[in-house]
């Protein structure tokens, strides 16, 4: 008996390496023969070893080889930073920081010399979005809030994670262009419902924007204003793609779409291609839902916003956008071309303060309110965001990072390692809701109250007391200079102080 176990082992280690022989000879021949690899062509076989290691390179790099701060689009040390506020362990470290305060760009807030005493804190205030203008105004609690990602680029549990710990934290929530599901409703929060440029989940049989459909959803109480999508950051003038295998029964159910078929937006809303038909389309939506309508936007120049606040003024407030969504070049989206990503968009750094200039040389400022978003994901760069004339704060993937992104780069591929990108169940099991909606919440809450904490220090009793002066910016040769220096007030808002 031991003597047949000895000959049937070696018959198939024989046979293995005859099978991995073959395999080899075959590889071999068809590298050889293939016109399309220079590389296989010359080096068959050893070649594949290359774009296997190419591959892997992005994420050896990202553990073994990379600073804390060298990574992009996001580097460990801002990573680790969310991780901590996320899981309630505090954003304390330790000996002193590896942030470089001599590198263009760095943020360095005035501290004051006398800053305001622990029982002289006031709460940041909320503000009302809407007020005079919409039957059902919106009261913003949160300063920091999560920014729009689609259910079906995103997964159920994460929708369920960030609805659940939204309600918690007292934040809104931005459906993204995908519509609004059960997920989004399932926690109880905030809503803002994002009209995108296919109009998924408010549309008709022929992809046109349904009146019905509008009132169907403002019937939800937790939705609360609704967001006409222009444009993102990672890709202006570029619609979404969900692919095919993403649209499940439910997906297709909720935009309102063929089952299994391939999802892809218009680069822009066919019937808005006007300042004032976007006007009109705000004053329609507005009007048939009773709740705010505001616009979601990256910025190239300064021509669309001073035409917008030109026709309000000519037309009146009433058709005005209760709300106006500024994403940077920066901003992410599960998938979008390397040339829009790359080079279209001005970054939030710009784009922002030229935005509330823009509002205040029209006398806007008070009756649009403003949103910074673009990789604003740690309370430095949200407090400087408001400082540079922002109301609120949006962040999309600062709360990826809570539910447990690891910066992956997988969003377009449905293998995302965490369970947030991705329709595959198996993967989506990692991804407990119990668990990670506590760590939403946490991030949000964290974030808010570290925000507060600059403030304090800049002598202001809260947040919104955030001005310009407040922080400088590191320039070229080590030297800082202050924001409002670097972007001055209007003239007509100096003529006023």
């Amino acid at each position: 008996m031991e003597h047949f176990g000895t000959v049937l082992a070696y018959g198939l280690g024989t046979v293995a390496a005859f099978v991995v022989i073959a395999g080899l000879i075959y590889l071999f021949i068809r590298d050889v023969t293939q016109k399309q690899h220079t590389i296989l062509r010359n080096y068959p076989v050893i070649g594949h070893l290359r774009y296997y290691f190419e591959e892997l390179g992005e994420y050896f790099r990202q553990y073994f080889f990379m600073g804390d701060r060298d990574e992009m689009p996001f580097n460990r040390a801002t990573r680790s930073w969310v991780y901590r506020l996320a899981k309630n362990e505090g954003g304390v470290i330790g000996f002193g920081s590896t942030y470089d305060l001599h590198q263009p760009g760095a943020l360095i807030f005035v501290n004051a010399g006398f800053p305001v005493l622990e029982e002289d804190r006031a709460p940041t205030p909320p503000l009302v979005i809407g007020a005079g203008y919409a039957d059902r105004p919106f009261e913003a609690r949160s300063v920091f809030n999560i920014s729009g990602m689609s259910f079906g680029a995103i997964s159920a549990p994460a929708v369920q994670s960030l609805s659940r710990g939204a309600r918690a934290a007292g934040c809104w929530m931005d459906t993204g262009e995908g519509g609004l599901s059960p997920y989004h409703l399932e926690g109880g929060c905030d809503v803002i419902m994002q009209i995108g440029t296919a109009k998924y989940g408010v549309r008709d049989a022929e992809g046109r924007l349904a009146e019905s459909k509008l009132r169907e959803i403002a019937a939800h109480e937790s939705v609360r204003a609704f967001e006409i999508k222009l444009s993102q950051g990672a890709k202006p003038g570029k619609g979404g793609v969900l692919p095919g295998g993403k649209v499940t029964p439910l997906i297709a159910e909720v935009r309102g779409i063929p089952v299994g078929q391939d999802s892809i937006s218009p680069n822009r809303h066919r019937d808005i291609a006007t300042v004032d038909e976007l006007l009109d389309k705000i004053a329609f939506i507005r009007g048939v839902t009773g709740k705010p309508v505001g616009i979601k936007t990256a910025i190239g120049g300064w021509r669309f916003v001073n035409e917008l606040c030109d026709a309000i003024n000519r037309r009146g407030l009433d058709v005005a956008p209760d709300f106006l969504v500024i994403d940077g070049g920066e901003g992410g989206t599960g998938a979008a071309p390397q040339a829009l990503a790359d080079h279209v968009g001005l970054s939030i750094d710009e784009a922002l303060p030229r935005v509330a200039d823009s509002l205040m040389q029209s006398g806007l400022r008070e009756r649009v309110r403003l949103v910074a978003s673009g990789k604003l994901v740690t309370s430095a760069r949200a407090a400087w965001a408001l400082c540079a004339g922002a109301d609120f704060i949006n962040s999309a993937r600062g709360f990826m990072f809570s539910l447990g992104c690891i910066q992956a780069l997988r969003c377009h591929q449905n293998t995302c390692p965490t369970g947030i990108t991705t329709h595959n169940p198996r993967l989506q099991r990692g991804l407990v809701v119990e668990e990670k909606s506590v760590r939403v919440a946490n991030y949000c809450i964290n974030m808010n109250k570290e925000i507060d904490m600059i403030a304090h220090s800049c002598g202001l009793k809260h947040a919104r007391e955030f001005r310009r002066e407040h922080v400088r910016l590191v320039q070229q040769g080590g030297m800082s200079q202050a924001l409002n220096m670097l972007y001055p007030y209007p003239e007509r808002l100096r003529r006023a102080a």
